[in-house]
């Protein structure tokens, strides 16, 4: 009887295991598998297998473009953190104001951006604000006599495009946890500092900044995963097939995306993959370690 109630649960979970095994863990251990052949457009049914080569070629050879790429994602990732974390905790400051009239307007106007679908966004902003002729930040340049240019035909001006853009898409997610988590800093505490004598900055470091960071850490920790994966935005806008920008930017992810569907070199983006896969494990554990001891 013991063992029964026991194969119960598994009976009930049955299902659920079959499909994520289907789902999740066959992709990934078949991709493993691809990540030590020669499968190429070249080698579609006669690959074999050449073990660590495809490893070897991205992380050792200098032009393989795989180390640049990474550099490049951690940039992307450290700059779209650090001023989205710093500009969603001051406009949170704007939102708790008091005396701010229209507050539930303000805040339902800022969901907007993230409530969009990703790939109206993107579109949106590259035809109506960064379009060389007709876009909105051309005509205000023009309209105070300055020349036309195009944002998307260099890395860097690109790079800030891709940034800005991001902001406005997750931004609004940050601000509605930090103020939420400001919201839930008990008032006694600044009354408290205030008779002591401390100041804006004091208060600020020692009452709200350790009250709120066990509720903002999760949230920052979701979002630079997301950050650091991101795709749509880069390759919408630089690297789209039919309207390419002119820009080179490659994070690890459009490096995958390109070594797949143009380069069909499918060996070499299967072992980027588990790379990036690898890459993002050891960095949940320590965040997850990190989480627990604090």
């Amino acid at each position: 009887m013991k063992k029964k109630k026991r194969a119960v649960p598994w009976l009930y979970s049955a299902p659920a295991l079959i499909l994520i095994g289907i789902v999740v863990v066959f992709p990934i251990i078949y991709t493993a598998y691809i990540s030590f052949t020669n499968m190429n457009l070249y080698h579609w049914n006669d690959f074999h297998f050449i073990g660590l080569e495809n490893y070897k070629r991205a992380l050792l050879k200098a032009d393989s473009g795989f180390l640049s790429a990474i550099g490049v994602t951690i940039i992307w990732t450290v700059v779209n953190m650090v001023v989205q974390l710093v500009l969603a905790y001051f406009i949170a400051l704007g939102l708790n104001a008091k005396g701010l009239k229209l507050k539930r307007v303000y805040k339902t106007l800022l969901m907007f951006p993230w409530a969009m679908p990703a790939y109206v966004s993107i579109l949106l902003w590259k035809v109506c604000m960064y379009n060389t002729e007709f876009g909105l930040l051309n005509q205000l340049v023009t309209a105070l006599g300055g020349s036309k240019m195009n944002y998307l035909a260099e890395n860097v001006p690109a790079f800030f495009a891709c940034t800005i853009l991001n902001l406005w898409m997750a931004l609004p997610f940050m601000i509605m946890m930090i103020d939420g988590a400001l919201q839930s800093v008990d008032g006694s505490y600044y009354e408290s500092a205030t008779l002591d004598g401390a100041g804006v900055w004091q208060k600020t470091w020692y009452i709200t900044l350790p009250c709120i960071r066990p509720i903002i850490a999760p949230s920052a920790i979701m979002t630079t995963f997301t950050t650091f994966k991101q795709f749509d935005i880069v390759y919408l806008l630089t690297k789209q097939k039919g309207s390419l920008s002119g820009a080179s930017i490659q994070t690890i992810i459009t490096y995958a995306h390109q070594n797949a569907f143009v380069s069909n070199n499918y060996g070499l983006s299967s072992a980027v993959s588990i790379l990036i896969f690898v890459i993002i494990i050891v960095f949940s554990v320590f965040t997850n370690r990190g989480l627990k001891e604090e």
